[in-house]
């Protein structure tokens, strides 16, 4: 195994207007804003995004270079103000003519709740003498051993509360510094802190539940070592397929740029096969996460985990050996901490190759003759965690033109105390005294299409059988009904394994030697659906969730499918479903596609202490792009070993039996 960084120089030249954001850039924009004098001492921050329109403007040649601009969100608590601020940055270093374009007002409620924010609650609450009450109540004296998550509230903020930026807390318990809390829930406490002067508002108290007693540690010196597992190691002696060029990356006919933002985390630009634009734009845009249980520390549990805290803050540094193998190149990135200074998070971004097993393979009986090539893939992924839950984002480019999203939940679930002996309606019973709710994962994913050029429409495909009995006699015949979607109004849709449901992504400009429009499928194998009840703050406050797929054409304003601030939002004020209602054309737009996967999860208690990597995906495969197998062109794998017969074992490759 081993590791390639960019150099120095890559991490702070800004090499493409589509760069991510330097630590050195966001520091000169907060700077720039500052300098303004509308900030006060008291000022939060959340977020530092490159102004994406703009640098493809740049690019485009219709806007000059040499400027970066850049847009931040800060609340000055003392103010009671919040602001959306873009920075203009010129090209010089030392930030002397850089300058604020434009400051518009924001309601102080609406910005995600940055991590200083939520430490700050935290030990607000330990401070608290209401909080001490309620927790010596139930035996804990030692507040320096709780732990309190602060969550967003969800839309259920208390009436009496209407003006303020709230927070409410999860309570775990430690019994020392090294045990696991998630194990161990305190069950019926619920503080309610405002954010703004970090003031422990009230104390919920619904009753003594006991305390788990049960461990559950993490660490491999808990538990007996498996035996037997021989070492695995991927070894390149050449080198990586893949070439980088700041965050441009080339492999196997592919070439795209690596972004990252506040918000997304990962993000993918300018996605190119073989020279053909496929996708300009992929990231995963939201994530929502709604909790299926009325217990008193559960029913508010309904989370925007990207727009009430942005991934961008949540990503891990990643490790060789262990969140990657192989020959491995790492991009570090950066984000704006909520006190002001930007925060570098070193191999951030983990990119590597990895055989995939089998590409294609055929083996002749009547000649003898075998053809095979091993499939090798490009992964590009990042790693968030939120509180007790990790999520993985790996997004994979194969050797035929496949583009693949897999994303990985692992982490810890998400837990309740109860009674001996109670009845668990809504969960599942984990460990003495603890259950884990049921509940949805939902990915709000953004596709900004480009398939064969910027002129694209969409059409659903489905297989029906042949009704007419003329046409097929021995009633075997199945069609393939293809209804192009023209409109927004015709594009919110719903998978349906049944009929085989599936979507193109047509271009208008470009055919194949067939006729056909170039195309890309859509398919979607990992969906779910909401169960709450319509009139329930679930169920409206995050609309996209009702449908699978949604389509708009592209407006650079409508950047997240679950609204800009999901944060204290009025429900379904803001998002997706409020902008299809213009009910516009889609028909050789720019297209920009919001798929939602989808997981409904009911626990099993072989996910405690900790759950197993469970996957879902989403797949872009070409559909009439090309005229044939694209990778016809793959090395036979023999050859590149020297010999005519490799792919066969030979006498060493066999494993003896016992």
């Amino acid at each position: 195994m081993s590791a390639c960084h960019p150099t120095p120089d890559a991490r702070t030249h800004r090499s493409h207007p589509l760069d991510p954001p330097s630590p050195a850039e966001i520091a000169r924009a907060v700077a720039a804003a500052r300098a303004d004098g509308r900030l006060g001492e008291r000022t939060r921050f959340w977020g530092a995004t490159l102004d994406e329109a703009h640098a493809r403007a740049v690019v485009a040649g219709a806007a000059a270079a040499g400027e970066v601009r850049i847009g931040l969100v800060a609340m000055d608590h003392a103010a009671g103000t919040a602001w959306e601020i873009d920075v203009a940055l010129t090209a010089g270093a030392d930030g002397t003519a850089d300058r604020c374009l434009d400051w518009r007002p924001l309601d102080p409620r609406r910005p995600g709740i940055t991590s200083e924010e939520a430490r700050a609650a935290a030990q607000a609450c330990r401070q608290s003498p209401l909080f001490r009450e309620v927790l010596a109540k139930r035996g804990i004296h030692d507040v320096s051993l709780v732990m309190v998550d602060a969550e967003s509230m969800g839309g259920f903020e208390p009436k009496r509360y209407a003006d303020r930026r709230l927070t409410w807390g999860t309570v775990w318990h430690r019994v020392d510094e090294g045990d696991n809390g998630y194990v161990r829930p305190v069950q019926g406490v619920v503080p309610i802190i405002d954010m703004a002067t970090m003031e422990v508002l009230e104390v919920e108290d619904h009753g003594v539940v006991p305390i788990s007693d049960e461990a559950g540690p993490l660490e491999a010196a808990a538990w007996p070592t498996r035996p037997g597992l021989k070492p695995l190691d991927v070894v390149q002696p050449d080198g990586p397929s893949f070439t980088v060029d700041g965050w441009q990356v080339s492999w196997q006919g592919w070439r795209l740029r690596v972004g990252f933002t506040h918000r997304e985390g990962l993000v993918l630009h300018d996605l190119e096969f073989q020279g053909r634009p496929v996708v300009k734009r992929a990231a995963c845009n939201e994530m929502y996460v709604p909790y299926l249980d009325p217990n008193s520390t559960q029913y508010r549990k309904n989370f925007f985990d990207w727009g009430e805290y942005g991934a961008g803050p949540l990503t891990n540094s990643l490790a060789l050996g262990c969140d990657c193998l192989g020959v491995i190149y790492y991009f570090d990135t950066a984000y704006l901490g909520g006190d002001g200074d930007p925060v570098t998070i070193p191999n951030a971004i983990c990119m590597h190759e990895e055989d995939h097993s089998i590409l294609w393979k055929h083996n002749d009986l009547r000649r003898g003759v075998s053809q095979v090539r091993r499939s090798r893939r490009l992964v590009i992924s990042n790693f968030q965690t939120v509180a007790n839950y990790d999520y993985g984002f790996y997004w994979s480019l194969y050797q035929d033109g496949r583009i693949e999203l897999e994303v990985k939940l692992t982490g810890m679930l998400s837990a309740s105390g109860i009674h001996d002996g109670d009845e668990v309606r809504y969960g599942r019973v984990v460990a003495p005294n603890v259950q884990t709710p049921t509940h949805q994962h939902y990915f709000g994913l953004r596709l900004d299409m480009a398939v064969d050029g910027p002129h694209n429409r969409l059409v659903e495909e489905h297989a029906e059988g042949e009704t007419d009995p003329a046409l097929d006699p021995y009633g075997n015949a199945v069609r393939n009904v293809r209804t192009p979607l023209l409109r927004e109004s015709q594009a919110a849709r719903r998978t349906d394994p049944a009929t085989a449901r599936r979507w193109r992504v047509e271009s208008t400009t470009r055919t194949n030697r067939y006729g056909e429009p170039t195309a890309y499928r859509l398919l979607l194998p990992n969906t779910t659906r909401s169960f709450a009840r319509p009139d329930s703050v679930m169920a409206r406050r995050a609309p996209f969730i009702h449908q699978h797929l949604w389509a708009t054409p592209y407006d650079p304003s409508e950047q997240f499918l679950g609204g800009q601030y999901p944060n204290h939002a009025e429900p379904g004020s803001d998002g997706v479903q409020v902008w299809q209602r213009q009910d516009r054309s889609i028909d050789g737009t720019e297209l920009v596609l919001w798929p939602v996967l989808g997981t409904h999860h009911f626990p099993r208690p072989e996910q405690w202490p900790v759950m197993p990597v469970d996957a879902i995906h989403m797949i872009l495969e070409p559909d009439g792009f090309f005229d044939r197998n694209p990778a016809m062109d793959v090395p036979d794998p023999a050859a590149a070993r020297g010999t005519a017969d490799a792919c066969c074992a030979t006498d060493s490759d066999v494993v003896p039996a016992d």
